[in-house]
């Protein structure tokens, strides 16, 4: 794995850091608008330190050169080369240590096709806050799914895939989250530190089902705040079959393994006891 040479990343006062994750692949008729865009967000949040790093599959399309350019113009942005295409999963991962390692007190997920509005960034992040009378979350989900929120240009396919997944999702795993595939996420770096992110093993969008449940079952408080899902105007989805009876199955695992560790620590307990 080669990675650009990072510029250090200063906190003024007062402020949160927080790294944007984005995961490419293909996306060279994407990726400059949205540095562009975030750069603008950046600018004008106030309270907000942002940086970003980019977390590229060796696209074909040079996407990870282009990334290399943007790098080098904007002192935030980080890129981070993968041999080949490795997945979503492993890249969240990735993208989530690296923001750890600089020290990062939170993260956001997002795609980087502008499906998700960066215009909304500033939204979720008020929402980790303890002043804000409906924040204080260590887990801000932009969801679709929740009052407010929509999808636009979406086929009837993907809009009843979508819904569909999570609502089994939410059946199975026994939680009230409405939008569990969501991929646009804020989420606190302690809360990702309590998660056992190399044990994280879902390679397509499962990862936001995995990671959401994760938070949950270790306390997290999770806040679900209305966006607009728009679909992409170029380049080509990601989605598959595969990748959606990945998430099928990851989801009775995910609820398994739950069962096997509280059983595992009702034991514990009843030892000390004993």
């Amino acid at each position: 794995m080669n990675k650009h040479p990072q510029a250090p990343h200063t906190t003024p006062p007062a402020t949160m850091s927080v790294c944007i994750v984005l995961p490419t692949f293909n996306e060279a008729e994407n990726l400059s608008g949205l540095i562009q865009a975030l750069n603008k967000v950046r600018e004008s949040a106030e309270g907000i330190a942002l940086s970003a790093v980019v977390v590229d599959d060796n696209s074909p399309d040079g996407t990870g050169h282009l990334a290399d350019n943007l790098a080098r113009q904007h002192s935030w942005l980080d890129v981070i080369h993968r041999s080949g295409r490795q997945g979503l999963g492993s890249a969240y991962i990735e993208g989530f240590t690296h923001a750890l390692r600089n020290g990062s007190e939170a993260c956001i997920q997002m795609d980087c096709d502008f499906s998700h509005d960066p215009r909304d960034i500033p939204r979720m992040i008020s929402m980790l806050s303890s002043e804000n009378p409906n924040g204080g979350a260590d887990l801000v989900i932009g969801s679709r799914y929740t009052a407010g929120g929509e999808t636009v240009n979406w086929s009837l396919w993907r809009r009843s895939i979508s819904k569909l997944g999570s609502l089994y999702a939410r059946t199975v795993l026994g939680l009230e989250v409405r939008d569990l595939t969501s991929g646009f996420k804020c989420i606190r770096s302690g809360t990702l530190e309590l998660l056992d992110l190399q044990a994280t093993d879902s390679r397509g969008y499962g990862i936001n089902i995995e990671l959401t449940y994760s938070a949950i079952k270790r306390g997290a408080r999770v806040v679900e705040i209305p966006i607009t899902f728009v679909d992409r105007c170029a380049g080509e989805s990601k989605m598959s079959l595969g990748i959606v009876l990945e998430a099928g199955w990851k989801v009775p695992m995910l609820r398994l393994r739950a069962l096997s560790e509280d059983r595992r620590y009702r034991g514990k307990e009843l030892e000390t006891l004993e």
